[in-house]
């Protein structure tokens, strides 16, 4: 694994499963009398969002504070930015209050990567989102998720082999389909995307991946299918006739819901377009996982930064020991 985490596609099979691994070991935490560990005591982590995003960045400040960081939130707005203070003042600014890790979202695509690369920040960048290109630690999450309700047994390297997963709507504006694309590919799933022509990307030739515009004829044989959220707010041309259309042929009902395999879960990234692209029905449904995806997206997260900035070395390129260190008699105290 690199010292920064910027796209899904720089993560080796043995990269992610090391991070799914980690995940699992603290995922136990929640269950403690005492959710925090004192594995990132002393290390501050920065989330520097220029979108709003209240259900990321408040997973990435639960993650960092139960490691015991020091947690630092700078919005956007309100700040220097908005007064036309530069990405690199910016980065600079937080590199002299020794920011060991700056997790980033950003309206435009490269943000993180132009952050990671530039040598403005010292410490590791974490790509929470950039424009339309990736959203790594969301697919790492929603990997995590399938690996624990479709694959059997509770050991460490298991993948997803085998598995055919379907990820269906806006997928022309969402970064959470390209990077889902790479790193489930990458763990040996066969992934389908379904989406009207025009919210099918150019270049999606180029993806490890098929490309359906039925969604009726994938959902018999998938294992996981996720609804995306159509994305007005990136939009500004007509992509489909009316709501209603969009709907009929590439929302998730009940009906369609019953014609899936019965172990077949439904997932969705959040935040959820009810009565669009999935019905009350469905989303309330116990095969819907978008509330433990929430929960498991704290574990990814802290797994994530505890491979980052846990070690003595600025990157692990080999398996550690995943199990985090037991509270101290002061924590337990705390």
């Amino acid at each position: 694994m690199k010292r920064h985490l910027i796209s899904a596609a720089d993560l080796t099979r043995d990269d992610a499963v090391l991070i799914l691994d980690t995940a699992e070991e603290l995922a136990r935490v929640a269950d403690r009398p005492v959710k925090k560990l004192p594995t990132l005591r002393g290390r501050t982590v920065v989330n520097l969002f220029f979108e709003d995003s209240t259900r990321t960045r408040i997973s990435f400040e639960a993650a960092a504070k139960r490691l015991s960081a020091d947690v630092i939130n700078f919005s956007a707005k309100g700040s220097s930015v908005s007064k036309g203070e530069s990405l690199k003042d910016t980065a600079l600014t937080l590199e002299a209050m020794g920011a060991d890790a700056v997790v980033i979202r950003h309206h435009d695509s490269g943000a993180p990567h132009r952050l990671a690369t530039s040598g403005w920040i010292g410490g590791s960048v974490v790509n929470a989102g950039d424009g339309t290109h990736e959203h790594p630690t969301q697919a790492l999450l929603d990997a995590f998720t399938m690996r624990r309700r479709l694959t059997e047994g509770e050991g460490t390297g298991r993948d997803l082999a085998g598995r055919h997963i379907t990820v269906v709507g806006d997928i022309l504006h969402s970064r959470v389909a390209r990077s889902n694309v790479h790193l489930l590919s990458t763990l040996g799933a066969h992934v389908t995307l379904v989406a009207p022509p025009t919210l099918v990307p150019v270049g999606v030739e180029h993806w490890p991946c098929e490309v359906s515009y039925d969604l009726d004829a994938v959902l018999d044989k998938t294992d996981a299918v996720m609804m995306l959220r159509v994305q007005r707010e990136r939009m500004n041309a007509a992509f489909f006739p009316t709501e209603r259309e969009y709907a009929r042929r590439y929302g998730l009902d009940g009906q369609r819901m019953a014609r899936m395999p019965a172990h077949a879960l439904v997932m969705h990234p959040g935040p959820m377009n009810r009565g669009m692209e999935i019905t009350a029905e469905v989303a309330d449904s116990p095969r819907c996982t978008a509330v433990e995806q929430v929960t498991n997206g704290v574990s990814i997260r802290m797994a994530v930064l505890y491979l980052l900035l846990g070690g003595s070395e600025p990157a692990v390129a080999t398996q550690p020991s995943t199990t985090p260190p037991a509270p101290t008699a002061e924590e337990n105290e705390r």
